[in-house]
């Protein structure tokens, strides 16, 4: 008997701890649907977060197929048994929710479900979804739930940890938000003080081969090849902006691909040789490798705009079920403390920020004269 008690405690602090693990909203939901079926033993599970409009922003569910799911058709809509999760206070656990007077059918290709058990997830007093389960794997005498009181109370500790869980997700995006709209407006003003300068120098250097033109022909030929290669670098400076600004291709392509092709871009931009290497990187969850990508961005930021560095050298690759994160410069250097007494920090407390975020661990070594290393470190999903 001992057994029972310890082996169902372990897997509640499973399932908690893997709800925990994750800060994309999409990822919560899904932990928290899969934990909350297997944690119950049911055939199916469901979690719904509402909208606005008599519907659902998302509805996530674990138990039914890909093909199955596809084939039910559009997300519910807020009625009956799930309407009644949304707006009361208390649990619903029923034998069989088809004979329920609330009750209202299922689309088609929906499968059949008996007994049921739901409840409502709360951030205070606001219902921010509503959990759902069916078809309790157990035998079940005529007439009777299968999901039972204990089941109730455990699905409710669920669902409490589950707020805690989704709200700090949520907070997270709105702060993920925030900082994009930051770096978007970094990225804006590096972009015009770098293009500025080249077109400037562009339109002083035509000025000159125009004034040449008759009286010197040889170098007013010079100063028009001046001018091509200046109007190639302004050309490649905003491609590098533009590529910084499109975090959609992190998601469409890949964090190997999209640092690849970022660092091709700014070794075309810039007189230092910018150099990347991949090994045995597997693909991580979202929030990892976005932190990933912007701490590898800032680091470049500060090789190729304030250390004078000849070379960056950018590694990514496995390190046990995470990945390890290196970005090396031959520049300048730096003292860590000393600038972190200045009120100066090159992007450290952002990187920390994103490293701390998803559990990571960056560690910075520099010094003057001697170049700088910042390293990434995040566990696996």
């Amino acid at each position: 008997m001992s057994q029972g008690p310890r082996s169902g405690l372990a897997a509640v602090s499973s399932a908690l701890l893997a709800m925990s693990r994750h800060l994309e909203v999409r990822d919560v939901l899904k932990t928290i649907v899969a934990s909350a079926r297997e944690l119950l033993d049911a055939q199916y599970a469901a979690l719904g977060v509402p909208d606005d409009h008599g519907g659902f922003a998302q509805f996530v569910v674990d138990g039914v197929s890909d093909a199955q799911w596809k084939a039910i058709g559009p997300l519910p809509r807020q009625h009956g048994i799930l309407a009644a999760m949304l707006h009361e206070d208390l649990p619903e656990r029923l034998a069989d929710v088809r004979k329920d007077p609330r009750f209202e059918g299922w689309p088609a290709a929906h499968p059949e479900m008996s007994d049921f058990l739901g409840l409502p997830i709360r951030d205070g007093d606001e219902v921010i979804g509503a959990l759902f389960l069916a078809n309790k794997n157990c035998p079940k005498p005529e007439g009777s739930c299968g999901f039972t009181r204990d089941d109730e109370e455990l699905l409710s500790i669920l669902a409490q940890h589950a707020a805690i869980a989704l709200t700090n997700a949520r907070l997270y995006e709105r702060s993920r938000e925030l900082t994009i709209t930051e770096e978007r407006s970094r990225l804006a003003h590096e972009l015009h003080d770098a293009v500025s300068q080249k077109l400037f120098s562009l339109r002083l250097t035509a000025q000159a081969a125009a004034a040449l033109v008759d009286r010197d022909p040889s170098r007013a030929k010079g100063e028009l090849h001046q001018v091509a290669t200046l109007a190639a670098e302004a050309a490649d400076e905003l491609r590098a902006a533009v590529v910084e600004l499109r975090p959609a291709a992190l998601d469409e392509d890949g964090l190997v691909a999209t640092l690849r092709t970022q660092i091709q871009v700014l070794d075309r931009a810039h007189t230092a040789r910018v150099t990347f290497a991949s090994s045995r990187f597997r693909a991580l969850p979202a929030a990892q490798e976005e932190a990933l990508l912007r701490v590898a961005q800032e680091a470049l930021h500060n090789a190729l705009r304030h250390s004078g560095a000849q070379h960056v050298d950018v590694a990514l690759g496995r390190r046990g079920c995470g990945a390890l994160l290196r970005v090396t410069d031959d520049g300048s250097g730096f003292d860590p403390h000393s600038v972190r007494r200045a009120g100066r920090h090159l992007g450290l407390v952002s990187m920390r920020d994103r490293a701390s975020g998803v559990g990571g661990t960056l560690r910075v070594q520099s010094a003057p004269g001697k170049g700088t290393t910042i390293e990434l470190e995040v566990p696996g999903g």
